[in-house]
């Protein structure tokens, strides 16, 4: 335990010195898959020195467990949950600190922990979970509340404390959340909103580098919670929200936070199942090309020479059709090797879009034209 203590107590001076020059305000960071932002410490000890020491180590471990949420499933979650600091500390890269307060004996913050690659990749794995080498396409998204009829774009409510409290520059599709600073306000006004003006949207866009911009509208619902709205096209495809949300408690920021929850839960979700079926593509192609060329000894029928060349040129140039060899060949017809990728389904398919049928007859296979 003594030993153990002492690794903590070096580990976070060591720490302390390496986010020396990395510490920043609160607001984006860059993006990554390995980073969680927002995670929140408040630790007492004997001074505010040995609560810090102690908070970033906290950090690293609530840190985790949040990557685990956010990549994985609760399983992943579970387990690393029970690591102890020393075995977590190794897989730091960084911190940055968002934002703190200090007090006799007491430390509170809010920080950005980022992890090794190296390192998350294969605990992950052990459970099921790969990372994926990069993020999905970024998201922008400008918040706008409405309540008594009156309409609040830049101003804090509790809808754009929502996006906010998010925090998911770092997520598998990073949400970026407009700043509200004097060059957004210049950009767009809610005034803006009332008309939405595309021309100032697109402005605030290429603002952010990003390739989708989505405006999401809350307002509070008629039996309580918040009703919110958000629809446009993305990177991702197509968004469409129209729904209110309650949470248990039945309040409005409780609610709004459940529901920009719910929206990045569908974006994630839509960009993990469009991945799984490329990867899924990718591995069948993968698949096809280490089984190598498929043969089939057929019979080609034709009525001259002439007609002979035009249905070998046809058939070279059907897709997944790698090469024609001619064991025989007479004025009636010809018998050759017919090789190709994939499976013989897929070479027939080919063929009948080229206007011929491959097909087994009596004696074998044979090519005809339609």
């Amino acid at each position: 335990m003594f030993l153990l203590k002492f690794f903590v107590q070096i580990f976070a001076v060591v720490v302390l010195f390496l986010i020396g020059a990395d510490v920043r305000a609160a607001g984006p960071v860059e993006t990554s898959v390995f980073a969680v932002q927002g995670v929140a410490v408040d630790i007492t000890d004997v001074d505010a020195a040995s609560a810090k020491n102690k908070a970033l180590v906290d950090a690293q471990i609530k840190g985790l467990a949040k990557l685990a949420e956010q990549l994985g499933n609760q399983s992943l979650v579970d387990e690393v949950s029970k690591m102890e600091a020393k075995d977590v500390m190794p897989l730091l890269k960084s911190l940055s600190i968002e934002e703190e307060a200090t007090s006799p004996g007491r430390y509170q913050g809010k920080l950005t922990v980022r992890f090794l690659p190296a390192k998350i990749r294969p605990l992950f794995s052990r459970y099921g979970v790969n990372v994926p080498d990069n993020q999905g396409p970024a998201i922008l998204v400008v918040p706008v509340w409405t309540e008594n009829g009156t309409k609040e774009l830049w101003s804090d409510n509790v809808w754009r404390k929502a996006w906010l409290d998010l925090k998911a520059e770092q997520s598998e599709i990073p949400i970026i959340v407009a700043l509200g600073d004097a060059e957004d306000k210049s950009l767009l006004s809610v005034e803006d909103m009332a008309t939405t003006n595309s021309i100032k949207l697109e402005k605030i866009r290429r603002r952010y580098d990003v390739k989708s911009l989505l405006v999401a509208y809350a307002e509070p619902g008629d039996g309580g919670g918040v009703h919110a709205m958000m629809e446009g096209t993305t990177a991702i495809g197509k968004v469409k929200f129209d729904k209110v949300y309650l949470d248990e408690g039945g309040t409005l920021e409780g609610s709004a936070a459940v529901a920009v929850k719910r929206f990045h839960e569908v974006f994630v979700g839509k960009y993990r199942s469009d991945r799984a079926k490329i990867v899924a593509v990718r591995a069948q192609e993968e698949a096809v090309k280490a089984k190598g060329p498929q043969g089939l000894s057929v019979v080609v029928s034709f009525e001259s020479p002439s007609q002979w060349n035009g249905i070998r040129s046809r058939i070279l140039s059907t897709p997944g059709v790698t090469g024609v060899e001619v064991a025989s060949l007479d004025v009636a017809g010809a018998t050759v090797r017919l090789k190709f990728t994939g499976e013989v389904g897929d070479v027939q398919a080919s063929l009948q879009a080229s206007g011929m049928r491959l097909e087994q007859g009596g004696g074998g296979w044979v090519i005809q034209q339609l």
